[in-house]
């Protein structure tokens, strides 16, 4: 039947049902689920459920996206049902006395795409079976060729003394074939688990562990207050990354250019570079590029 989600068996559809089951309350971490047969954009969805109040822990879930977008506005698209595109909603700015979350202050949101990315080598290391990386700050690597990214957004609040909630989206290459792979704008070439040989490309599993391990690195970083070295946060992912110890050669904006040796990712998420000038601290929010 032509359209029918079941005419490529390499690519079933998920069962909104199924995942609602195993991870939205009472027996899941996340308070609500939607699975989408296409949308332009799930961070854009969460992103206006933000904006009308919708509380924290909706997951939207997109079987084909239109209109996906990395950082600095990158096309992220992949054919229907050959990736996961996921994104979350998080207010890490209000306390939850029930949980025991403090109030995160707003300098420590930063950490939470690289809360994305340990939860995706988790996921992608526990499911698939492969080795896979970080580059700093979030593009998840399988040798040299990037299989998923990143994006953090902020929804400011309804007025100035609210704080801002956070959409969280990450994009996962997981069947595309060598002929559907994008063109990838920041020279890395681009993979999927297929391609690298994944023991499992079940789509399902995997989202449940990839949002499982959000759910559990959310905790862990709301529980101390955001302190990502007190969670353990800022060891997991220095210990995924595999830009540190690398030579790298970052493009600012205004032209500038920063070369040196990447050596760790400071409390705040930020990548110190020892360049010929002396030592460097780099925000992902003030990078155009790093190579």
């Amino acid at each position: 039947m032509p359209g029918s989600p079941y005419t490529d068996l390499d690519r079933p559809p998920l069962s909104a049902a199924r995942l609602r089951r195993a991870l939205t309350a009472p027996h899941g971490p996340w308070a609500r689920l939607e699975l989408r047969a296409e949308t332009g954009s799930t961070n854009a969805d969460v992103a206006e459920a933000a904006r009308s109040g919708e509380p924290e822990g909706l997951v939207v879930v997109a079987e084909r996206q239109t209109a996906g977008r990395g950082r600095r506005d990158r096309v992220w698209q992949s054919p229907a049902r050959a990736g996961i595109a996921a994104s979350v909603l998080l207010r890490p700015g209000e306390a939850v006395a029930e949980r025991g979350w403090p109030a995160v202050p707003a300098t420590g949101y930063g950490w939470l795409p690289l809360l994305a990315g340990v939860a995706l080598v988790e996921a992608v290391a526990r499911l698939a079976e492969l080795d896979t990386a970080l580059k700093w700050p979030n593009d998840l690597l399988i040798g040299d060729a990037k299989c998923a990214g990143i994006l953090a957004e902020a929804v400011p609040g309804p007025t100035p003394e609210q704080p801002s909630a956070i959409v969280l989206g990450i994009g996962l290459n997981v069947t595309l074939r060598a002929d559907e792979l994008p063109a990838n704008p920041t020279g890395l070439p681009a993979t999927s688990l297929q391609l690298a040989g994944a023991a499992a490309t079940d789509r399902d599993p995997l989202l449940r562990a990839l949002l499982r391990s959000v759910a559990d690195w959310y905790d862990r970083w709301r529980c101390a207050g955001g302190d990502a070295v007190a969670s353990g946060l800022r060891e997991a992912y220095v210990a995924a990354c595999a830009t540190v110890g690398r030579s790298v050669r970052v493009l600012l904006p205004g032209g500038q250019e920063v070369t040196g040796t990447a050596t760790g990712v400071d409390a705040d998420g930020r990548l110190l570079v020892d360049t010929p000038a002396g030592p460097r601290t780099l925000a992902a929010g003030d990078v155009l590029h790093l190579r």
